[in-house]
């Protein structure tokens, strides 16, 4: 039985039902997170919950929750999950109404669900043969930042890259880096990480910061900036990182290998680096170990 939490009740998994005529259903208007648990330790849980408040707010629907009632669900799930690792999802959307209608309900009960599943982490060879991509033009709206249900455009971003083999696809608007469909973008050149800066045009992953700060403290040099299609062409690493993801290092952009002479479309030595840092930090921080 997998058990799952609607609306202010812990149930299994296959009772849960949701109205068809719920706004998350008909609009996708609605924010979640997803939060990874090691050792049935969830990671960053007070910044997961200050992302999803965030959204919240820039959605304007009030938070159905306490920051205390979101720890106890979450608890509670990672408690009776099978597995000592897992992630869970926490979606909340704006509920049902009674007419459709794009205009807010007058009267809003919102509808919370919550999820553990199993923690699908990268196969190994991902991490030591390196992953392909592909880039396009970012179509995705202007409030990126918010981490809203209604993903169809990344969902349309992914399958491109998965109809051309690849793990991921790179977006740019304007000729700049935004993110990728469903990581952040990480390019390093003559030994300096380069990360976008943060803004509405991209959403800044738990990752994200992770990799910052563990530069930081191992005194590799960061340049948070705007970066441009040809500063990514011309990389010597790229990478993509998420919370289920990690760090990957990505080998092939459009067909073109990244990087040049010996390492060129191979996983580079700083990556090597952030990534032994990042199972160092998972291990004692993450785990607890």
């Amino acid at each position: 039985m997998t058990l799952c939490y609607l609306n202010g009740t812990f149930q299994p998994l296959e009772h849960a039902a949701i109205s068809p005529m719920d706004r998350g259903f008909l609009f996708g208007d609605g924010v979640y997170e997803v939060i990874p648990v090691y050792s049935r330790r969830p990671f960053r849980l007070d910044e997961h919950l200050g992302r999803l408040q965030r959204s919240l707010d820039a959605i304007r629907l009030a938070n159905p929750l306490s920051s205390t009632q979101w720890q106890g669900v979450v608890n509670r799930l990672v408690t009776e999950f099978a597995a000592d690792d897992c992630s869970i999802l926490l979606q909340v959307t704006r509920g049902p109404m009674a007419v459709r209608n794009h205009a807010f309900p007058a009267t809003i009960t919102p509808t919370v669900f919550c999820l553990a599943e199993k923690l699908h982490t990268p196969p190994d060879e991902q991490r030591t043969q390196g992953i392909s991509a592909i880039s396009t033009a970012d179509i995705r709206w202007l409030r990126c930042n918010v981490k809203a249900t209604s993903l169809l455009a990344n969902c349309l971003l992914r399958q491109m890259a998965i109809d051309a083999g690849c793990a991921e696809t790179i977006l740019f608007r304007d000729g700049m880096l935004s993110e990728g469909a469903a990581s952040n973008i990480f390019v390093v050149k003559d030994g300096v990480l380069l990360a976008p800066q943060q803004n509405h045009l991209m959403l800044t992953g738990i990752t994200y910061d992770v990799v910052l700060e563990l530069a930081a403290n191992h005194g590799l040099k960061t340049d948070v900036r705007d970066i441009s299609d040809a500063e990514v062409c011309a990389a010597d690493e790229l990478w993509m990182t998420s919370s289920t993801k990690e760090v990957l290092p990505i080998v092939e952009l459009d067909g073109q290998k990244v990087g040049a002479g010996k390492t060129a479309g191979l996983p580079g030595p700083v990556f090597w680096a952030m990534y032994g840092w990042y199972q160092d930090f998972k291990r004692t921080v993450m785990r607890g170990n």
